[in-house]
């Protein structure tokens, strides 16, 4: 029983930190493509852009830097610690 608690329940070691590095590229890619894809979307509706279409692709934006933040910042946490 002790070996199924530690196994399953114990504390991983440093690979686990890998999936934090996944993660971060993941949104970093998404961040990159989010904002080409806004700035060819302006350049291409530049006469009918509004607020609303603004401010949803800067909101849009915001929240992938902060997933990709977040993750980039446990990875570090992640690593740190384990050394």
């Amino acid at each position: 029983m002790s070996d199924f608690m530690s196994n399953y329940f114990g504390p991983l070691d440093s690979s686990g930190c890998l999936y934090f590095l996944i993660i971060t590229v993941i949104f970093f890619i998404g961040l990159v493509s989010v904002f080409i894809s806004e700035v060819i979307f302006i350049l291409q509706n530049y006469n009918k852009l509004n607020f609303r279409m603004i401010s949803a692709g800067v909101l849009l934006l915001f929240n992938i830097f902060l997933a990709y933040f977040m993750n980039r910042l446990l990875y570090s946490m992640c690593v740190k610690s384990l050394t």
